[in-house]
């Protein structure tokens, strides 16, 4: 197998902004030494393990989203960090939360700080909305499946979290009834849903 080449400046030029896995870099044609060079150079920034971003990429609020998910790709953004990003919240949160396989291996980095949440399937891979963020696919749970995680994990994050997610759903129409009906058979809620879904309509 052929090394491959390196990089020159056209191609570098070409990389485009934001936030590059390694193999990303390295199907481009860049070889380990030159990803070296690039940041000595200051034209790559290592924001982690294997992790590279463009000093031009603008930095926006689910900055540590975007870094969460480049690091563990197929994780995906659950829980308060979902409900953020979607708007349906008031929390702030502090980590990023994150759904894994329950069998996978913990993520060993600090940066961001994380909240590891462990599902199975169904409940793993139901209802995952892609969202570039900074140059990553960022993988997040759509606003049905999060309410319902929301009440899966109610000891978690409080049943008042969740009660008020459910408002700011249908408030704020992300989703229709039939939606979060489905995602809370597929985690098993729907009992402990209907109460308050039956108040609030």
């Amino acid at each position: 197998m052929k090394p491959n080449k390196p990089m020159t400046n056209k191609t570098i030029a070409d990389i485009p902004r934001g936030i590059k896995r390694q193999k990303t870099l390295l199907k481009r044609g860049l070889h380990p030494q030159g990803i070296s060079r690039l940041i000595d150079k200051k034209l790559l920034v290592s924001v982690g393990r294997g992790v590279y971003m463009t000093p031009q990429t603008a930095i926006t609020e689910n900055h540590d989203l975007a870094i969460a998910n480049a690091r563990i790709p197929h994780g995906t953004v659950c829980l308060l960090s979902a409900l953020n990003f979607h708007g349906m919240t008031t929390q702030i949160p502090r980590e990023v939360w994150i759904a894994i396989e329950n069998r996978a291996a913990s993520p060993r980095f600090s940066t961001p700080p994380l909240r590891i949440i462990r599902l199975t399937d169904p409940s793993l891979n139901s209802g995952i909305e892609k969202h570039i963020i900074e140059g990553v696919d960022v993988r997040i749970y759509c606003p049905a499946k999060t309410v319902a995680d929301c009440f899966k994990f109610r000891n978690k994050i409080g049943l008042d979290v969740a009660m008020e997610a459910l408002k700011d759903y249908l408030r704020l129409k992300k989703g229709t009834v039939d939606e979060l009906w489905h995602f809370a058979k597929i985690n098993r809620v729907a009992r402990v849903i209907q109460p308050y879904l039956e108040a609030s309509v």
